[in-house]
């Protein structure tokens, strides 16, 4: 059983993650001084949200997760492109996350783009690699990385924020108050992580009292680490490829920057490997369930599937015909998706006050689902694939073999299949 304190670590752990080695530049760029509006906002709704998945995990036990409740509350369909909106955002996340990592690595060797497209292909390998010997990184390591990341996360934030200057604050919306809701778009990439009560509470030993003081702390740590965050990256104007290292050299000097760099790679590669686990693991239970194609249930056709997409989204990157912004605003409104439908779900299968959280998180992610912009495309072009597999699934189901096509034709034939669709 886990204490409370685990919990609250394991809780922070889940939401914390290399996002925040680049994101906070995109806001900042996006909408300007009044980022920090977004920042704000996400902070709030991060209450009901993480309530919701609590609510969930203790009422509605599902080893599945979001995709598991998405499913009990409308239907396998539902769940399944539940399931693809989360794989789709680990896959087409995880070039640009190494990216990130690879940029820290040619700020480290005062590189170029080049050497930053290598340096990620490079971290890909090893963690696919990693992934396909089985060799996984433990929770102990994880949360080890968490919490150096946090660690990180507040000397930058600490040493930054007095070198702060006034003028970096105006002005306050250079590209008007709209844009606020792009950057809580993208912003949306480093607050995944709340569903992670839903698994936390059957591991504690009294839930209905360790869970909320769980929800409560971490709540309370990741608005100070992100608010902090936001002011230090607005007030120092890092707005770089590299903005954390840029905080910690106006704070620490350049040694503070190196160091930067170096964590950020080992941080990179553990939650990339962490992901992709899931992921391979996610992708055989679709293909299981007849909602992807069927050489995914072996988890090296996954992994070699995933490695084919994060090369030609490698090669792209490196060709500049994409940019790292438009993958995390691809991987942010698959996340956000997964919540409206996950939060939509809590409204069916939650009651009294945990339904009334689920009904605010679900107006809210609702309304930042609506700022994706164009990127919206993205989950809805994926809900059209998972729509394929599920008419070739219930096509297999009532599709005779071969073998007994010739006792199985006739009126009575067609009766069975009409009844088996």
């Amino acid at each position: 059983m886990l204490t409370t304190r685990t919990a609250i670590a394991l809780y922070v752990g889940a939401v914390l993650g290399p996002g925040v080695l680049f994101i906070p530049a995109v806001a900042a760029r996006e909408a300007g001084p009044a980022s920090i509006i977004a920042w704000a906002a996400l902070l709030a709704l991060s209450i009901p949200l993480a309530a919701t998945f609590a609510a969930l995990g203790t009422r509605q036990p599902e080893a599945g997760g979001t995709a598991a409740y998405v499913r009990k509350a409308f239907g396998r369909r539902a769940g399944a492109a539940t399931g693809w909106w989360f794989l789709g955002g680990v896959v087409i996340g995880a070039p640009a996350v190494a990216l990130v990592g690879g940029f820290y690595v040619a700020e480290l060797l005062g590189a170029g783009r080049g050497p930053a497209v290598a340096a990620a292909a490079a971290m890909i390998a090893i963690v696919l690699a990693t992934n396909a010997a089985s060799l996984h990184t433990t929770a102990r390591l994880q949360l080890g990385l968490a919490a150096l990341l946090g660690a990180l996360l507040l000397v930058a934030v600490v040493t930054a924020l007095p070198h702060s200057e006034a003028e970096n604050w105006t002005p306050f919306a250079p590209n008007g108050w709209l844009a606020i809701g792009g950057a809580a778009s993208v912003l949306m990439f480093s607050f995944v992580g709340w569903e992670a009560g839903s698994h936390l509470a059957g591991e504690l030993k009294d839930p209905a009292k360790q869970l909320p003081r769980a929800i409560g702390a971490a709540v309370a740590i990741v608005i100070v680490l992100y608010l902090g965050l936001a002011a230090a990256t607005i007030g120092v104007g890092a707005q770089s490829d590299v903005p954390l290292a840029d905080l910690m050299a106006a704070g620490l000097g350049e040694p503070g920057r190196r160091i930067t760099a170096l964590l950020a790679v080992l941080l990179t590669m553990g939650t990339m490997n962490t992901y992709v686990a899931a992921a391979t693991r996610l992708a055989g239970a679709l293909a299981h369930e007849g909602n992807a194609p069927k050489p995914l249930t072996v988890p090296k056709h996954a992994l070699a599937a995933m490695a084919t997409i994060s090369g030609t989204l490698l090669l792209l990157l490196a060709i500049e015909l994409i940019d790292v912004d438009m993958l995390m605003r691809a991987t942010s409104a698959l996340f956000v998706a997964v919540y409206v439908t996950a939060t939509a779900a809590g409204n069916r299968l939650l009651t009294g006050a945990a339904r009334l959280a689920a009904r605010i998180a679900f107006v809210a992610v609702l309304i930042v689902f609506a700022f994706s912009g164009a990127y919206i495309l993205v989950p809805l072009a994926i809900l059209a694939l998972t729509g394929y597999f599920a008419r070739r699934s219930i096509s297999s189901t009532v599709r005779p073999s071969s073998s007994s096509a010739g006792a199985a034709s006739g009126p009575s034939a067609s009766r069975r299949a009409s009844k088996a669709s």
